[in-house]
């Protein structure tokens, strides 16, 4: 069952072709304060946001992957979340390898001060990694990362 219903289009902006999503998405994350690096996604269909619920939807033309240092992340056809400020929760459709282990991502959060800052991913299992923002701004020169591993949080 898919959470992008026909009614919830309806009340939503909806957006077609990879160049106006990635565009309208970037906006939207610089909106809720999240870095547009995490944006790495390509070939979006349609992509959607209905502003009174804070959800976002981004469909894709086939299931991708990328690869962040040392962490495999693949996307399913069809991601979907709920947005806040500095907060994607109830993520849907994203999973990291590391090792060799998958971890479904549930939510992305940004806390700290603009220099400085660090940005987490959390899994389904309660697992969490962070990462200095500064990795995941589109367009700067990437700082050498210390490496980092999951760890439980909760």
């Amino acid at each position: 069952m898919s959470l992008v219903t026909e009614e919830l289009k309806a009340k939503a902006e909806v957006y077609h072709g990879d160049q106006v999503c990635r565009e309208k998405f970037s906006l939207l994350l610089a909106e809720i304060g999240l870095p547009d690096g995490i944006l790495t996604i390509q070939d979006i269909e349609e992509c959607g946001y209905v502003k009174e619920k804070g959800f976002v939807w981004l469909k894709l033309e086939k299931k991708m992957k990328h690869r962040f240092d040392n962490i495999l992340v693949c996307y399913d056809t069809v991601v979907t979340a709920y947005v806040e400020p500095n907060k994607i929760k109830n993520l849907t459709g994203v999973k990291a390898k590391d090792f060799l282990v998958w971890f479904t991502l549930t939510e992305i959060h940004v806390k700290g001060p603009p220099e400085g800052s660090v940005i987490t991913f959390k899994s389904l299992v309660g697992l969490s990694m962070s990462f200095p923002v500064s990795l995941f701004q589109a367009g700067k020169e990437v700082p050498e990362a210390k490496e980092e591993k999951w760890c439980r949080i909760g």
